[in-house]
């Protein structure tokens, strides 16, 4: 398992927009029993389940390692351990301009169901919509 340090550095050097997470924050994120976590060579996603319902809290892939499928892999065990979990559906939230992960979201079988205007802050003040996205049932693809 990756640790709180490890999850901060790789998620430091895949994002600026949303801002990347202090090792504090995976911190305490990974002390909760609701959240869990899966590494594989190259990346990491976690995510959590409260009351049926999963949320993927963040996913990042080494920049070297990215279109191997290992995104994919990622989520389809975020969707098997949800669904372990007692997770009816899932939804997550996503930078409108990172195609490259609508990409991946989109073939995992998600789709959208709303927006968060402005919710992602950049380094500069800049802002972007998160796209809210959705998999009604939770089945391992």
């Amino acid at each position: 398992m990756m640790t709180a340090a490890a999850m901060a550095e790789l998620h430091a050097a895949s994002f600026t927009m949303p801002r990347p997470w202090s090792e504090a924050e995976f911190a305490d994120l990974l002390a909760s029993p609701l959240v869990f976590a899966h590494d594989e060579p190259g990346g990491f996603v976690l995510g959590r389940v409260v009351a049926g319902e999963a949320e993927l809290l963040t996913i990042a892939v080494e920049q070297a390692q990215r279109g191997r499928g290992i995104g994919r892999k990622l989520v389809q065990e975020f969707l098997a351990q949800s669904c372990l979990r007692g997770a009816e559906s899932t939804f997550l939230e996503v930078a409108e301009g990172n195609l490259a992960a609508r990409a991946l979201y989109a073939a995992c079988g998600f789709q959208p169901a709303g927006r968060r205007k402005g919710y992602y802050h950049g380094p500069n003040g800049q802002t972007e919509d998160a796209l809210i996205l959705v998999r009604p049932t939770i089945k391992p693809i």
